[in-house]
């Protein structure tokens, strides 16, 4: 297992970006300490080619430019909130519309723009790095002090490792997830539709044409979001309309608030596969709809579909959905969720 620690940039602050690179098992993951993203990860295919299977900028420009989310931390909540507005405690707040009327992923300066504390260490079977962020009162129009801590780590077993934790001193809902975009044949190599997916998901979140919750959870069964059956992501015909894509938060099976199987992802061509656990209630799957063209690593260009998301995560618009599993943090109720990615060769 090995630690590695470089300079990544300079912001315009003065102030100094780190890029950090973990080593254990078959895996190289390398971490920056703005939007405490994942910048990169190594993996081998089944023929032994190490491949960075994700998408990603060259240098820190990329990622203080970076519309589509590549590889950020959201925080403090990620997906879209309705009307860009939430009540709590008798109290409505405002917040940042970025997606039309609606905020998406906290507005236009959430955690994915900001520079995070940092520090690495061993721990059992792994290396991880350690972020940290202090987030005032009214931080994007969010009530409360709040402190986020998140953990992200290499194991030997070829895991990547993601612990959220945070802490506020007042009422806030809290939704916090990673936005890599994976592709099991190497980023730049191709679309991802012929991945074949399995969520384990029985029901999905229903939205409206702009992604907003209608409040309803729909069974799956005989409809185009069914993945509890191993299946290519595009089955032929026409593709969901208006997101050109699924970009959608499917409900996962199993007790919430334990760590249960999620989805599993595998790329024929490499042999490489992907399973993935969560905590939370929901993942986002998210195909790379609106990618246009953007200048990715190594002269790599990103369009349509390029990559996938699978980000664990609550409900989108869960403050102002009643029926959904709460995902409010208050004093002495602090947020701890975690996932974890796992890959193999076959």
């Amino acid at each position: 297992m090995k630690i590695k620690e470089n300079d990544f940039g300079v912001l315009s602050n003065g102030k100094k970006v780190k890029i950090w690179t973990l080593s254990a098992g078959d895996l190289k993951l390398s971490l920056s300490s703005y939007g405490a993203a994942w910048t990169s990860l190594i993996v081998p295919s089944r023929n032994g080619i190490k491949d960075d299977i994700l998408l990603g900028y060259s240098g820190l420009d990329g990622y203080l430019n970076n519309g589509p989310y590549i590889g950020v931390t959201v925080g403090r909540f990620a997906n879209r909130i309705k009307d860009a507005s939430f009540e709590i405690m008798g109290m409505r707040h405002a917040l940042n519309a970025n997606d039309g009327v609606n905020s998406l992923h906290s507005g236009p300066r959430g955690f994915d723009k900001l520079l995070w504390k940092s520090e690495a260490y061993e721990e059992n079977e792994g290396v991880y790095v350690r972020f940290e962020l202090d987030s005032p009162d009214g931080d994007c129009g969010f009530p409360g002090q709040m402190k986020a801590v998140v953990n992200y780590g290499l194991t030997k077993s070829n895991e990547v490792i993601c612990d959220y934790q945070a802490k506020v001193d007042k009422p806030c809902p809290i939704n916090l997830t990673n936005h890599a975009y994976f592709n099991l044949a190497g980023e730049g190599n191709g679309n991802i539709l012929n991945h074949d997916v399995v969520l384990y998901s029985s029901s999905y979140v229903q939205v409206d044409k702009t992604g907003i919750p209608t409040g309803n959870i729909v069974p799956v069964d005989g409809t185009i979001f069914d993945f509890r059956k191993r299946r290519k992501i595009f089955l032929g015909g026409s593709f969901l309309k208006p997101f050109r894509g699924y970009d959608h938060c499917f409900a996962v099976d199993g007790e919430r608030g334990k760590l249960r199987p999620c989805a599993e992802v595998h790329e024929e061509d490499t042999g490489r596969s992907m399973a993935v656990f969560t905590s939370q209630p929901g993942v986002q799957f998210y195909t790379g709809n609106f990618l246009k063209n953007a200048a990715g690593k190594h002269g790599s260009v990103y369009g349509k579909h390029s990559g996938f998301c699978l980000e664990t995560q609550h409900y989108p618009d869960t403050p102002n959905q009643k029926g959904f599993p709460s995902c409010t943090a208050a004093p002495g109720k602090d947020y701890h969720e975690k996932a974890v990615f796992k890959f193999d060769v076959g």
